[in-house]
């Protein structure tokens, strides 16, 4: 979902809010048929979820799912034309089979995950997912939840910040980053997102600093993500999700890091095996079954053209299995 602003609609029906990376290779990986049942399970402002509702038209359905009022606000207006070919409802993703079961759908044709977080949450300084302008720590992706980045930078322990600063942000120099975060917070708490950004700035060493992308980059993605328990949501949606899928049926996720795209490169592979014993077992006793092919050996990635258009595509990567 991680993708750059932008109008949707040449003619100016739509404004900018979010520009779906990868769109029509989402649809050919979807495998999008008139009268098909699909789930977008990040909705965002609604442009995935359009292309597939055109895609399966006269009688396609689409339910759409998201935790963002704001973006099932947004998609709501998008998505009205296509009246009651389409279902909007406020959940994560992980709930999809609970979500489909009320309902009323027991299989659906197709699901599409777009990971991350989204232009317009990135734009909006005042949802606080950014360091890029000065606001209150925030990051949650649905307004209703208890435990904002505030809450978790101000409170946790040194060892706690430093593990998801190493394990949900990869960074290198999560220690001192943890290390300077409590030392501030010992004066005054740490209200804002460039005080936040200030801090990880000057906890690295100049010399060790990444030159291609901001040196707090890293440590903001990890608390987004704990805050919001994203990777967790991510394993247990793919599970659940393939089990709502019908024989045929795809099931597209596209990813903007690493630690996204390995969750689902590896939950793809195990549901493709026949058997998941230990290697010295010289006979399979866990009763398996293989639940998916993988289409995609290596994942899509955006087209040159799609990245000079809109560089916030440049990490994305599209992966595609489907249920045997």
């Amino acid at each position: 979902m991680y993708g750059g602003p932008g109008d949707l609609r040449k003619n100016g029906e739509w404004r900018s809010y979010h520009k779906p990376v990868l769109l029509e290779e989402v649809i050919v990986s979807l495998r999008c048929q008139p009268g098909g049942i699909f789930v977008d399970g990040t909705i965002g402002g609604g442009g995935h979820a359009r292309r597939i509702l055109e895609a399966t038209s006269p009688d396609g359905l689409l339910i759409g799912l998201d935790r963002d009022d704001d973006a099932l606000q947004e998609s709501g207006k998008r998505l009205a034309s296509f009246g009651a070919r389409k279902i909007l409802r406020k959940a994560n993703f992980c709930r999809m089979a609970e979500i489909l079961c009320e309902e009323g759908i027991e299989k659906v044709d197709g699901i599409l995950l777009d990971l991350g977080v989204s232009s317009h949450q990135l734009d909006t300084p005042e949802r606080g997912f950014s360091f890029s302008s000065d606001a209150p720590l925030d990051m949650r992706m649905d307004k209703n939840q208890t435990i904002s980045a505030y809450e978790f930078i101000n409170h946790a322990s040194e060892a706690e910040l430093q593990q998801v600063i190493w394990e949900c942000g990869e960074e290198t120099m999560a220690r001192r980053i943890a290390r300077a975060i409590v030392r501030a917070r010992r004066t005054s708490p740490v209200m804002t997102t460039t005080s936040l950004g200030d801090i990880v700035v000057q906890a690295i060493p100049p010399g060790q600093r990444n030159r291609r992308i901001h040196p707090a980059t890293k440590t903001f993605q990890a608390i987004r993500i704990h805050v919001n328990d994203e990777l967790n949501n991510l394993r247990q949606a793919i599970s659940s999700g393939v089990e709502k899928l019908k024989d045929g049926g795809r099931f597209s996720i596209i990813s903007f890091q690493s630690l996204e795209d390995r969750i689902v490169k590896n939950a793809f592979r195990l549901w493709s095996k026949s058997c998941v014993c230990p290697p010295d077992i010289p006979l399979c006793i866990c009763g398996h079954q293989a639940r998916l092919r993988i289409l995609t050996a290596k994942p899509i990635t955006p087209a040159t053209r799609e990245i000079n258009m809109n560089p916030r595509a440049r990490s994305a990567r599209l992966r595609t299995a489907e249920r045997i």
